[in-house]
């Protein structure tokens, strides 16, 4: 018996679960093979109509046109509208169309992304905010205006990506984030004009945060209520924020990458296990923040450096990180700035009567990594006094 014939036997369930193997332009190019061929791609429960070329995107216009209504799966697991490359050439009303046949075919995973730089922004459907099947909602684009309705209600959202969207009203995002009961895993990038003032996130169930901020954003005030959260990331290289963070005691990895305001960040993720600290660049400011501080969980630290007085943050770290047992150091420090550096102070590790050392290097550090040696006094000083001090130290590596 021929290959074919073996194939033929095939249930048209089976078929269907091969072709969800495909991605989606070739599970549809087999519907040439045979009448039973033509329309079984039509069961397929995950779509993706992705474009590389913007001169494919009227022919893939006039195909989800003809189609997506007919689709036959009774429920689409997940729709890709990946448009990137063909911005020109979209009608924000076509998108809009497919996202709401999306909906009414009770939609678990809904991925949008829509770089249109012409008027009018893309408003997605209003059903969209009242979908009770949706488990995962990403957005992406600078043209996709999120106009949240009073009636709005995700009972099902887990995963909530929104990266350079605009808000039609500044409480948007607020009314959006307020309504999503079980919201677990949340990432926001935004761009400098979202119409957003004030960043305010209060959502007891989530457990990974991740906020990226664009440098010529308005906004000067951060609002983080989220008890449960286990991840917590955000980059901000902007000046003159205000943050009202309540303490997270579930939190594991944290990935923090500021300008300044570190200690309102710091003392809001004690609890924490796994910490990458990135501070910025400022002329003759000591980057430490206030004793009392402790890391009583802590024990694997990151710490990027891009600065003078880079020694100061890590004595105190050092001093606060009872239990760390592995130390990762970067340091960037830009030439120009080097005549600023001080040299590390050793005793600032010790007490008056030199007998009192970071439990860390007594009782727990075993991994020690320092990233772009350059063989600055400070440095050797540093490095000398680790390896001198570090009792249970089993591995380290010097690189510049």
């Amino acid at each position: 018996m021929c290959d074919m014939d073996k194939i033929t036997e095939l249930s048209d369930d089976f078929l269907v679960k091969i072709l969800s193997i495909l991605p989606t332009k070739e599970a549809v190019s087999t519907s040439v093979l045979s009448k039973r061929w033509e329309f079984l791609w039509m069961w397929l429960p995950k779509l993706d109509f992705s474009m590389s070329r913007s001169s494919e995107y009227p022919r893939l216009r006039d195909f989800i046109d003809k189609n997506l209504p007919l689709h036959r799966a009774p429920i689409i697991e997940s729709l890709d509208l990946r448009l990137r490359f063909c911005s020109e050439l979209v009608k924000p009303e076509d998108v809009k169309s497919w996202a709401g046949i999306a909906v009414s075919r009770c939609v678990r995973e809904l991925s949008i992304y829509f770089h249109f730089y012409k008027e009018p922004g893309l408003l997605l459907p209003s059903i969209l905010y009242t979908c009770k099947s949706l488990v995962t909602l990403k957005l992406e684009g600078y043209k996709i205006l999120v106009d949240v309705p009073p009636t709005v209600c995700l009972p099902s959202l887990k995963t909530l990506r929104l990266r350079w969207v605009k808000y039609l009203k500044e409480d948007s995002l607020g009314l959006l984030l307020s309504h999503c009961p079980v919201l677990e895993d949340l990432s926001i990038e935004r761009c400098h004009n979202d119409n957003v003032r004030a960043l305010v996130v209060i959502v007891s169930s989530l457990q990974r945060l991740s906020l990226i901020i664009d440098s010529g954003c308005s906004s000067d005030a951060y609002m983080i209520v989220t008890p449960s959260l286990k991840y917590f990331k955000v980059v901000d290289p902007r000046d003159s924020l205000s943050y009202l963070i309540e303490h997270m005691p579930e939190l594991e990895e944290a990935d923090i990458n500021v300008k300044q305001n570190i200690e309102k960040l710091l003392v809001s993720i004690t609890s924490v296990k796994r910490l990458s600290l990135q501070v910025g660049f400022r002329i003759n400011k000591e980057p430490v923040y206030d004793a009392g501080i402790v890391f009583n969980q802590l024990e694997h630290l990151k710490l990027f450096i891009r600065k003078d007085y880079w020694s100061k943050l890590l004595v105190r770290m050092l001093k606060d990180s009872p239990k760390l047992r592995v130390l990762n150091i970067y340091v960037h420090i830009f030439p120009r700035f080097e005549e600023y550096q001080p040299d590390i102070n050793i005793h600032d590790l010790t007490s008056p009567e030199g007998i009192s050392l970071p439990k860390c290097l007594l009782k727990s550090l075993e991994t020690f990594e320092f990233s772009g040696y350059k063989g600055r006094q400070e440095e050797r000083d540093f490095l000398s006094f680790i390896f001198k001090h570090a009792c249970c130290l089993k591995s380290s590596t010097i690189s510049n």
